[in-house]
């Protein structure tokens, strides 16, 4: 062997005394493994450093996939986090005006929503001095109105579904108000509002277009509207 293929004396007793470390090393096993595939010449298939590679490679998409099962592990615990503040916050308020309130204040930051609008119908148009009041989050409709609604924008056939997720380009006036021109998302939380009584809506909209898509779970969701459903039959009987 030449003397320039010849280990430095420091380096040899370094790599005797730390053997593991060398192991350890990705980079420089590669560097090794390379090394032996050219002294073994083109003509040399190595068998053990292709099932090598292989192996690596699928090491590597299984720490893919545990990045990905963690981050939507603590994805879905935020979730849960942001839900259960909400429904301790919907729980507050002691009288219907500061609930009605409460929507589209502290309920809506909890949410991080830009917008969160009760939608009750209605078999009586008017609106008495406190509905007025409440305009910027309680809008009182016509019969059927929740069920046209439900349909439209990508709703399909399904406006009995509970929760419904979808973009738009803008979000619609009667919901949305004075925010329907930044809306690109919205979730539709339909509301059972007892026997005898006709349905509700609770519509959330986002200026994110991707915060609402029908691609997201609604599990959580649908636990808010149960919650809210509960709370609104308080409030109504």
């Amino acid at each position: 062997m030449s003397n320039t293929a010849e280990l430095d004396e420091s380096l040899r007793q370094a790599i005797l005394a730390k053997p593991d470390a060398l192991l350890d090393d990705q980079s420089v096993m590669n560097a090794l493994v390379s090394a032996n595939e050219r002294a073994m010449g083109s003509n040399i298939v190595d068998l053990r450093g292709i099932a090598m590679e292989r192996m690596e490679a699928r090491l590597d998409r299984l720490e893919d996939t545990h990045r990905s099962v963690i981050a939507a592990a603590y994805e879905n615990l935020a979730g849960t986090n942001q839900i259960h503040r909400a429904v301790l916050r919907l729980l507050d308020p002691t009288d219907f005006e500061s609930y009605l309130s409460n929507l589209g204040g502290e309920l809506a930051e909890i949410l991080r929503v830009d917008s969160v609008t009760l939608v009750l119908e209605s078999a009586q148009p008017e609106q008495d001095a406190a509905v007025q009041r409440m305009d910027q989050v309680l809008k009182v409709v016509e019969p059927g109105f929740v069920a046209t609604y439900l349909s439209q924008r990508g709703g399909g056939d399904r406006p009995d579904r509970q929760v419904t997720l979808r973009q738009m380009e803008c979000g619609n006036a009667r919901t949305h108000g004075s925010k329907a021109d930044y809306i690109r998302s919205e979730a539709c939380l339909r509301l059972e509002l007892g026997e005898g009584r006709l349905p509700g809506l609770l519509v959330l909209g986002s200026e994110d277009p991707h915060q609402f898509t029908p691609q997201h779970g609604t599990d959580l969701l649908a636990f808010f509207a149960g919650v809210f459903e509960r709370s609104m039959r308080h409030w109504l009987s």
